[in-house]
């Protein structure tokens, strides 16, 4: 994202002197990697000991020597960097509370604990059936570049073996042995602003060790003398019937022996057999082809086709190859792909419009971040979609933080898209600014086995839409072509973008996207407007700016001190709202807008519910905006949630927090991106459907009602027989100006089918006094209000009253939890905002990960709704169920444990 245009840097602390204890509990203790799979086989180093160099002072050759001590070193796992490592050992003590890290950052009296290189030392062991085989070591991304030594020889170099992205695989052959092994990696310090590795730009404090080691692991590889490698799998998809799909078959077929082989080449992929014979001479590779011209069975008819979430299934083939020389296996490899299209164009007013299967799509996704040491987690990672799917959302764009198999692999499985693309503000874009550092011979050497790498290793993935080879700035020219030359060599079947902002280069053309923010405070209102960030063409990274965990989250992430700085002092810089360096540690633009807005805060916990009424509101606006203009005259085509979460606990810019404890920007968003939705526009008050799915709707009933501050139903008006266009939007009702209105009101607004099954269900909390913009004061991260809309009105809502069931139903590991909420017809207030949340026990923990049909809910009297929540099971628990509102204390309620019913998906809609 834009950062304002000064040097970066990390403010250091005059803190004490920051030392690493000994281990003193290790999460992986040590072992060796055994490797015993024979021919075609790949095992991941299974863990590390790491040591600073300062301390282990031999050289490499004695330390990958076997008989070495490493007594005092730290056992890690395989994928750890420096920090993550130091972490798993309890070598620091919640580096995630408060300021707490800052003590890692300073540094010491001998200097900083990661200016110098760190050993990686392992053990493998190698079967005696390894006997005639190749051993490869794959190293797949290396922050910042790192020496390799095995059995006391220097293998490659740290010139070789750089950067985060590139994969290198080194022969070590001669080396090795039956038996035990010793690999050992001398990591040297990374620098993003210096190297090609990872940054954190304004996001989050910089990582004391910048993410330093094998942060995508080490693999060991074995091979009989003919290697496959890169298999991937084209498909030429028929448009628009969608009834054939031609497939192309591509593997290198690489001899690592100094003697000229045969090879046979078999495989099968989507139930067709695949056979050719070649002859390698030494040490050569070829890439071997099968294409319909040469195996006529490659043009499928009625393939099963992969869409997008909420426009149809996510099938997937599998591809399956061998290689055999004189008779015996030598070698495998396979891939898994889908069948789909992909294409790009620009609309007339120039943004680009993304379309799957020929299908234009509105994309809406939020931008991801991984954990801020790159620890890999992979029940995590697995919750962190299953959430992407309970939004509604259909993508998410990694701006850098490339991620490895196992997320494009969840991406296939869930239909979620993926915009890739290199990061901003550091050495990735030093040449592309004015007065940045330009590349020498070896930066675009690694740069261009980083293009190559990622190519490789997203080709094959359907939830793979596209590459923006420059974030904030587009690539200079010869940076630009070698990308995309790399990307068509490469087989590259998606768009290549040349940037995240409105500019092109002469390969790519123009972007067809905007960056013109907010990334600050907007009011709702802001997102219906035709300027700047505004719901039209295609915004690549945009939000209101601050989101603010709920309670319990924000006494774990913050101290005493920091939490009423929170809401008596927004002006000072909070350590967990951005870097420090950044214009967006002071979220006083946020706090202004709902001391204007709701009132002036009296206590944290008030700041914090309002808080969420505005982040609700805000954040299902930005979505609805564009949803409501995805057919206007100047069409949205996509919008980026500025971010979908983050890499630490933060104030700032997620959809859901570190905690993954769901709040009020995370319902907000998942009630706009509803698959069937009803909506008000805040610019035209018109009342507008959107159906996201690609089926049609017909007969559907819609029910507005606008009422006063005591519920007073001020105008109604019904709305049948109305059919919806699949992929497409309707808008069915204008509301009437406002007279004779509470200066707070309400628009509650109904969808249900045909036969009155509930669809959507849709309350804004509105005033008759509106935001003002001063769109001429405008600055690239907000819009500033000279008037703000009055809803201090809320605070005086009488207390409310509802009635609460909840029951519990155990099915396997799951438990399923529905909470029914009934305001009674004699209560004399509407209650506001109701949210439910489930605790291990009383006063324990919230139950997280949880995934909600909906939750933050406004009923009046005589109304009645339903919420169903799905977790992993606990065992040996009894939940407790809590329910609190605006304006209704919070209470505990007891479950009733009933038999488990047929599965039902909650992840998408709602009963009530």
């Amino acid at each position: 994202m834009r950062i304002l245009a000064k040097t970066l840097f990390v403010t250091m602390t005059a803190l004490a002197a920051a030392t690493v204890a000994a281990p003193a509990r290790a999460a992986t203790a040590f072992a060796p990697t055994r490797v015993d799979g024979g021919a075609g086989a790949t095992t991941a180093v299974a863990g590390w000991q790491i040591q600073a160099s300062d301390k282990a002072q031999e050289s490499g050759a004695k330390i990958s020597s076997s008989g070495y001590s490493t007594q005092g070193w730290y056992p890690v796992s395989g994928r750890a960097t420096v920090m993550a490592g130091l972490l798993e050992n309890g070598a620091y003590k919640d580096v995630f509370y408060s300021d707490n890290l800052r003590a890692v950052q300073a540094p010491d009296a001998s200097g900083s604990l990661f200016v110098n290189p760190w050993w990686y030392r392992t053990e493998f062991i190698l079967a005696e059936s390894a006997h005639g085989l190749h051993t490869l070591l794959r190293t797949n991304g290396m922050i910042a570049s790192a020496d390799v030594w095995v059995n006391g020889h220097l293998v490659a170099d740290h010139a070789t073996v750089a950067g985060a992205y590139p994969v290198h695989e080194l022969d070590v052959t001669p080396w090795v042995h039956a038996g035990s092994n010793i690999l050992a990696l001398r990591v040297h310090p990374a620098d993003p602003r210096r190297s090609l590795s990872i940054g954190w730009v304004d996001w989050n404090p910089t990582p004391p060790d910048n993410n330093m080691g094998p942060w995508r692991g080490v693999d060991i590889v074995q091979s009989g003398p003919v290697q496959l490698r890169f298999a991937h799998v084209t498909p030429t998809l028929s448009l628009p019937d969608l009834a054939h799909a031609a497939l192309t078959v591509k593997v290198e077929a690489r001899n690592l022996d100094a003697v000229a082989h045969e090879a046979t080449i078999t495989g099968e992929v989507a139930g067709v057999s695949l056979q050719r014979t070649i002859h390698l001479a030494a040490g050569k590779a070829q890439t071997v082809a099968f294409t319909p011209k040469t195996d006529p069975a490659l043009e499928l008819s009625h393939p099963n086709v992969w869409w997008p979430i909420g426009m149809g299934a996510h099938p997937l083939y599998s591809l399956q190859l061998a290689a055999s020389v004189d008779g015996a296996t030598s070698d495998k490899a396979g891939a898994t792909f889908g069948i789909r299209s992909v294409s790009s164009k620009l609309t007339k007013q120039g943004y680009r419009q993304f379309l799957v299967n020929g299908m234009p799509i509105l994309i809406r996704g939020g931008g991801w971040a991984p954990d801020m040491f790159l620890r890999d987690d992979p029940a995590r990672m697995e919750a962190e979609f299953s959430y992407v799917r309970n939004l509604g959302l259909n993508t998410i764009r990694s701006e850098g933080k490339l991620e490895n198999a196992r997320f494009y692999e969840l991406a296939d499985r869930d239909g979620i898209m993926i915009l890739a693309g290199w990061e901003c503000c550091d050495k990735w874009e030093s040449a592309a600014k004015t007065g940045g550092a330009p590349w020498d011979a070896n930066d675009l050497k690694v740069a261009q086995a980083s293009m190559a790498s990622e190519a490789r290793l997203l080709r094959n993935h359907p939830s793979v839409i596209g590459f923006l080879i420059g974030s904030d700035n587009p690539p200079p020219p010869p940076i630009a072509k070698m990308y995309v030359d790399t990307l068509h060599v490469e087989d590259w079947p998606a768009p290549i973008i040349a940037v995240a902002t409105d500019k092109g280069t002469a390969e790519t053309g123009l972007s067809g996207m905007k960056m013109t923010g907010p990334y600050a405070w907007v009011p709702p209102s802001y997102w219906y407007a035709d300027q700047l960030g505004g719901a039209f063409g295609f915004n690549s990274e945009t939000s209101a700016g601050a989101d603010i965990p709920r309670l319990e989250d924000l006494t774990r992430m913050l101290s005493p001190q920091e939490q009423e700085a929170l809401w008596k002092h927004p002006e000072l810089r909070q350590y967990h709202a951005a870097a420090d360096w950044s214009t967006f540690a002071s979220i006083a633009p946020f706090a202004t807008a709902l001391a204007k807005r709701y009132g002036a805060p009296k206590s944290l916990a008030d700041y914090v519910a309002k808080a969420q009424l505005d982040n609700y509101d805000n954040t299902r606006a930005q979505f609805e905006a564009f949803n409501a203009h995805r057919d206007a005259a100047n069409p949205s085509t996509g919008v980026i949630y500025w971010m979908l979460n983050n890499a630490w606990p933060s104030l700032h810019w997620h959809l859901y927090d570190y905690y993954m404890n769901p709040a009020g920007a995370y319902f907000g968003a998942k009630k706009a991106n509803e698959p069937v939705h009803i909506q008000y526009s805040y610019d035209t008050r018109a009342v507008v459907l959107v159906n996201q799915t690609l089926t049609d709707q017909h007969g559907l009933q819609a029910r507005i009602r606008v009422r006063n501050l005591d519920g007073s139903v001020r105008y109604e008006q019904r709305v049948q027989h109305i059919d919806l266009a699949g992929n497409g939007t309707r808008q069915v009702a204008t509301l009437p100006a406002p007279a004779g209105l509470s200066p707070t009101y309400f628009v509650e607004l109904e969808l249900a089918s045909a036969d009155a099954r509930p669809l959507s269900r849709n309350v804004y909390w509105l005033s008759t006094q509106a935001d003002t913009l001063d769109w001429a004061h405008s600055n690239w991260y907000l819009t500033p209000v000279t008037h703000y809309a009055d809803l201090t009105a809320l605070q005086s809502l009488p207390t409310a009253t509802s009635e609460v069931r909840a029951t519990l139903q155990h099915a396997g590991a799951q438990d399923t939890v529905s909470v029914t909420l009934t305001v009674p017809a004699s209560s004399k207030a509407v209650a506001l905002f109701q949210h439910v949340s489930i605790r291990q026990s009383t006063d324990g923990k919230p139950v997280l990960p949880i995934l909600w049909s909906d939750n933050d809910v406004t009923l009046w009297p005589g109304e009645s709704i339903t919420l169903t929540a799905r977790y992993a099971g606990q065992a040996n628990a009894t939940p407790v169920i809590e329910v609190s509102g605006w304006n209704a204390p919070a209470r505990s309620v007891p479950l009733t444990l009933q038999q488990a019913s047929p599965d039902r998906d909650v992840s998408q809609g709602m009963s009530h």
